[in-house]
């Protein structure tokens, strides 16, 4: 069944002409049923499903110059420090199987210091930076094909106020599930407060089966399960240290992964500044944002509204406590 579906999906693709053909390379690096696979896994290996998905995903990299867009640095380099301040994300090592670990502060971005379309433009040229460079490296390094990554989700500091970047989390993950799927192998969620292990009583029966598989929410930092698939060297910050401070920033720049000084933030601008001058070697490097179109997903935006419902019912609890303990001290 799964070889006769990627077979037809590969007769579809091979009549696709240019300029999505030219986009697709770009997509697969090479590795075409690997590619293949993932959007058929995306819609339950459908393959007319499968192949509008991916079509469309190619007609969204053309609209929006997906190609292109590690030739488009956020500058001047104080202002995309904002963004990397306000936006955590970052690559703290590999597992031992060779599978890059990115680490995201969820709790404690602000997203605060530069309009959307900068975030979304960032979080796209660190996708791309992971399928056409990372990925590729970590493949050459294994000798085996390495097309997916971990995450580690770092919930402290989880406010009812983040509330207010739903719409910013909803675009970047839409655009992720329709243009980058089956991406992350697992995603380890750690640092858990009160008001996310309530929401996720609500939010996992939501899940499709396949997404549920895939979190894992670990008890504390999670470093004594992470440590059963990664070195101690590859672990977030956030999970080498329990208890108060526990998600402090480290003052090792080498250590924190979410910082513009660590290497994986220094070699991905300079790779993005060295682009622009390959591509633009006589203009000055332009300020201002990538626009980039959100893609429709009717699902998502349920999901989202389901989740926005349940926030709000805790923001109410929480209020309706606060009151109780005021009226209480009086």
């Amino acid at each position: 069944m799964g070889q006769e579906a990627i077979n037809q999906f590969k007769a579809l693709m091979d009549q696709v002409d240019e300029p999505l053909r030219r986009t697709f390379q770009n997509v697969h690096q090479g590795y075409i049923v690997e590619t293949l696979e993932r959007f058929l896994k995306a819609r339950d290996w459908n393959v007319p499903r499968a192949y509008k998905m991916l079509i469309d995903s190619l007609h969204w990299r053309l609209e929006n110059g997906i190609d292109d867009i590690l030739s488009k640095p956020i500058v001047p380099t104080n202002f995309y420090r904002g963004v990397r301040d306000s936006q955590l994300i970052g690559v703290s090592g590999y597992t031992r199987e060779g599978l890059p670990v990115f680490a995201i502060g969820v709790g404690l971005s602000t997203f605060d210091k530069a309009s959307v379309n900068y975030y979304v433009q960032s979080h796209i040229q660190i996708n791309e930076y992971r399928d056409r460079v990372i990925l590729p490296a970590a493949t050459k390094k294994n000798g085996r094909y390495i097309g997916k990554c971990v995450k580690v989700l770092d919930m402290s500091g989880l406010k009812l106020s983040a509330l207010n970047q739903l719409k910013l989390l909803t675009a970047i993950s839409t655009i992720d599930d329709l243009n980058y799927p089956e991406k992350t192998i697992t995603y380890y969620i750690v640092n858990v407060p009160y008001i996310f292990s309530a929401c996720w009583k609500v939010v996992k029966p939501l899940l499709q089966e396949r997404t549920k598989l895939k979190v894992q929410v670990l008890q504390g930092c999670g470093r004594d399960e992470l440590l059963k698939i990664m070195d101690y060297s590859a672990l977030p910050h956030f999970c080498r240290r329990e208890g108060p401070g526990s998600s402090r920033r480290s003052d090792n720049a080498t250590e924190d992964c979410f910082s513009l000084d660590h290497p994986f933030h220094k070699e991905l601008y300079s790779y993005i500044k060295k682009q622009s001058g390959i591509l633009e070697p006589t203009r000055p490097m332009k300020h201002g944002s990538v626009h980039v179109g959100v893609p429709a997903d009717p699902k998502k935006a349920e999901f989202c509204r389901t989740l926005e419902t349940e926030w709000r019912k805790f923001q109410n609890q929480d209020e309706h406590i606060r009151l109780h303990d005021i009226v209480i001290s009086d």
